[in-house]
């Protein structure tokens, strides 16, 4: 019983500290964009409120508990309230098996840094990923708005046709791994990362994933001078604060799931390891407010065509060649 409870009030803990550090790097992350863009377009960010405008996320934080929270008429109120906790919490459920250091022996026992360590780590990302499409999608359709619906049905075409090219991009990972296990998977790259092991999956999976997080120049699900802000257009207050902080946080579960996949997660010379990971998990954040500053937007059907002509022929192809080459025990 004692083992129970004392398993019980770890794994509270981890999540405790798990959530604290994503909505901390969520909200400080909405800053950092804030300042990059306004370094890359020759202007001054916030820095107004606060040293350097270090207080800016919190000023904006109580911005949005303070606004009203309008429900237009014509809704259904039920699905328009639970659509962006569906978007926020898949990301954040997420993190429950990313790993954020080695497996380590305290008092006999064997630790690792992760909440749930389990040997299908990769199939629950999947799943929890999926699970996104469904709030983009409920929230456009449910919102009574035509702008909303075309911004839904984008997103969750967008959406599920990128998840194939994704899955695709990781599979040799796996295949090269022997595991679907996230911490093995670091392991596997003690000495050298997937990243230049396998550059063909990790360039499809960067590219799937930019269109997975609706990012420029995939953010075709909100193209403002198109829909106005798309599936989000009706909501307002901190359900429109659940919409932004999920996009942020899928930017955090990105770069936590890029670094273990194929930048060799922990794994650095020098440095301690969680300095590493942390590295690793914000540069590509950092990567994709460059991409906005940088590139313009694609047009739908290039979108699609990206997607469905070259990613994924290009997914497949890898799998057969990594198969060979696994089996020829080269």
């Amino acid at each position: 019983m004692t083992d129970i409870l004392t398993g019980v009030l770890v794994m509270l803990v981890r999540m405790a500290v798990v959530l604290a550090v994503v909505f901390g790097l969520a909200a400080y992350m909405i800053l950092l964009e804030r300042k990059l863009l306004g370094r890359f377009q020759v202007r001054y960010g916030p820095n107004r409120v606060g040293p350097f405008g270090l207080l800016q996320p919190i000023a904006d934080g109580l911005k949005m508990l303070l606004k009203e929270d309008i429900i237009p008429d014509g809704v259904d109120r039920r699905i328009f309230l639970i659509a962006p906790a569906i978007v926020a919490g898949a990301a954040l459920f997420a993190f429950a098996v990313v790993p954020f250091g080695p497996t380590f022996t305290l008092f006999g026992k064997r630790i690792t840094q992760v909440i749930t360590d389990t040997d299908v780590g990769l199939l629950v990302i999947f799943g929890l990923s999926s699970l996104a499409v469904y709030g983009v999608a409920l929230g456009g359709w449910t919102s009574d708005n035509k702008y909303s619906l075309l911004g839904g049905i984008r997103g969750a075409a967008q959406m599920i046709s990128y998840e194939l090219a994704l899955g695709l991009s990781l599979v040799p990972v796996a295949m090269m791994a022997r595991s679907l296990n996230l911490t093995a998977i670091v392991e596997a790259q003690a000495s050298l990362p997937f990243a230049l092991t396998q550059p063909l999956a990790f360039a499809i999976f960067v590219v799937s994933a930019l269109a997975e997080t609706n990012r420029i120049p995939f953010d075709l699900p909100e193209a403002e001078n198109e829909l106005q802000a798309g599936y989000h257009t009706e909501y307002s207050g901190m359900r429109f604060a659940l919409f932004f902080v999920g996009e942020y946080v899928n930017m955090i579960l990105l770069g936590s799931i890029t670094a273990v996949f194929f930048l060799g997660g922990w794994h650095g010379p020098l440095l301690p390891p969680i300095v590493w990971l942390a590295v690793k998990v914000l540069a590509v954040p950092v990567f994709l407010i460059w991409t906005r500053a940088s590139l313009p937007r694609l047009r739908y059907d290039q979108l699609m065509a990206v997607g469905w002509k070259c990613l994924v022929p290009l997914g497949l192809l890898n799998i057969l060649v990594t198969g060979a080459i696994l089996t020829a025990g080269l």
